[in-house]
């Protein structure tokens, strides 16, 4: 449990400061057209990495802690049902389903396991 949130926190941390600093290379990379306001991907980066911040959070102390490791795992959830619906409709490439289950869709079990472990503290 604890090196899985520990490597989820450091994947976050840079995922989060790569959408901060580098958001134009991966609108490139999904072929997508880069939006004029760059704000909204810019606090998504934020927040994932702030999100990383949390899962090293929850690592150190798990029970603690275990209200932020429900937002993440609602976070991953809602953010791949959104993903999901914008490949579908054709709005995102199906590409991107690659870079969401690897950021995302491969953690939602661990993530329940361990809070359902943590609910029985």
């Amino acid at each position: 449990m604890t090196r899985l949130l520990w490597f989820v926190g450091g994947y976050n941390l840079l995922a989060g400061v790569g959408m901060f600093c580098f958001y134009h290379e991966g609108f490139k990379l999904l072929g997508v057209e880069k939006p004029q306001l760059n704000l909204p991907i810019q606090l998504v980066g934020m927040l994932v990495g702030l999100f990383g911040v949390g899962y090293w959070m929850v690592a150190s102390n798990p029970v603690e802690n275990r209200n932020i490791l429900l937002l993440g795992f609602w976070s991953k959830a809602m953010g791949s049902a959104l993903g999901i619906y914008y490949v579908c409709v054709g709005k995102l490439p199906t590409a991107f389903l690659a870079m969401l289950f690897f950021s995302d869709i491969v953690y939602l079990p661990p993530f329940y396991m361990i809070l359902r472990r943590l609910d029985s503290h």
